[in-house]
């Protein structure tokens, strides 16, 4: 019956162990190194890098757009807020005045006694002289009547202007909650394609910044001897425009920037058109509603021209098929093609 029996098994000695643990680690390393290594992403290349990077700028528009809607709103929140803080300053300072005068009033009744006024004309030794008192008297009650009214309809204006005024600085809060939340994302878009170009070599970032067609490389060679005449505009203030617009060739891209040094794409069109004595929105959803619509074939130098579905996109148009605008933060502001972006419209707006 022993021979029948089975064998115990046989535990690992400490040296046996740690040996067969060993090569299990290091199989496991092999499988996971060897997993790793099959699906490591391959590096992109400068068309990938470029498509990439192309996205998130337009991504970091879209959200730059939303940025300086939300900061003109807010500053308009916050003058709005200044001006209403300072007309209830004054109705205050007004409200003090009459409550003097309300209290003079008082004073003057609680000298006078409060005695009846028949009492009065009975100890009176000159009835004649009470009555023309008593005449006085009600003439002044008049005066307090209308005082203590006048009071009461200023304490209720200063309290609706403090009403007024927390609604608006909540108003303001939440704009300015907006901005942060704006700025962030615009943050990131631009901190995440600076790290993809941070991968290319200093030509491959040159040839991915430069116009994408020979001809707006032609151009922009030789931006600085162009002339803003080269296409007559149709008026005076766009012809001004135009002529601004050269002058800003070559300025850099930065987000939020409305000028004289540098510009986004929305703030180069309204320092544009300011410098022309017009006054644009800030955005380009409000630009592209500030005139009158034109179609392609009816462009004219200094009108606006808007790009992608969002229309988060825009550039002053000076003729022959080009514009010059603020691209993104890798490239200045240039000369381009129009037909460089999916085009979405145009205003005239001058």
């Amino acid at each position: 019956m022993a021979a029948h029996r089975k064998p115990r098994p046989r535990s690992l000695s400490g040296s046996t162990f740690r040996t067969a643990l060993t090569l299990a680690l290091a199989g496991a390393a092999s499988a996971t190194a060897f997993d790793g290594v099959g699906h490591a992403d391959p590096p992109l290349g400068p068309t990938e890098v470029k498509a990439k990077v192309d996205a998130l700028y337009r991504e970091a528009e879209t959200a730059t757009e939303k940025y300086n809607g939300a900061k003109e709103k807010a500053e308009k929140a916050e003058k709005s807020l200044t001006a209403l803080r300072d007309e209830a300053a004054r109705r205050t300072e007004k409200l003090n005045s009459a409550r003097d005068t309300l209290g003079s009033y008082a004073t003057a009744q609680y000298r006078a006694g409060g005695i009846d006024p028949a009492v009065q004309l009975a100890l009176s030794s000159d009835p004649e002289q009470f009555l023309d008192r008593a005449a006085r008297a009600d003439r002044a009650g008049g005066r307090q009547a209308v005082a203590l009214r006048d009071v009461r309809k200023q304490l209720h204006g200063v309290e609706q202007l403090r009403d007024t005024a927390d609604d608006r600085l909540a108003a303001l809060r939440a704009r300015q909650a907006e901005l942060r939340k704006h700025k962030k994302t615009v943050t990131e878009k631009l901190g995440e394609a600076k790290r993809l170009l941070s991968r290319l070599t200093a030509h491959q970032r040159a040839e991915l910044a430069a116009p994408t067609s020979e001809r707006a490389t032609r151009t922009h060679t030789h931006t600085r001897d162009a002339s803003p005449r080269t296409a007559k505009a149709p008026t005076t203030r766009a012809a001004s425009a135009v002529s601004y617009a050269y002058k800003a060739l070559g300025s850099p891209y930065v987000w939020g920037a409305t000028g004289p040094n540098a510009f986004d794409c929305s703030g180069l069109t309204q320092a544009a058109y300011r410098a022309a004595g017009v006054s644009l929105p800030r955005t380009t959803y409000a630009q592209i509603n500030a005139g009158r619509r034109v179609t392609r074939s009816e462009l004219r130098p200094g009108d606006l021209v808007f790009f992608y579905s969002g229309i988060s996109h825009v550039g002053l148009y000076v003729g022959h098929g080009q514009m010059i605008h603020a691209p993104n933060p890798s490239a200045p502001v240039r000369l381009a093609p129009i037909d460089q972006m999916p085009f979405a419209g145009a205003t005239r707006v001058a």
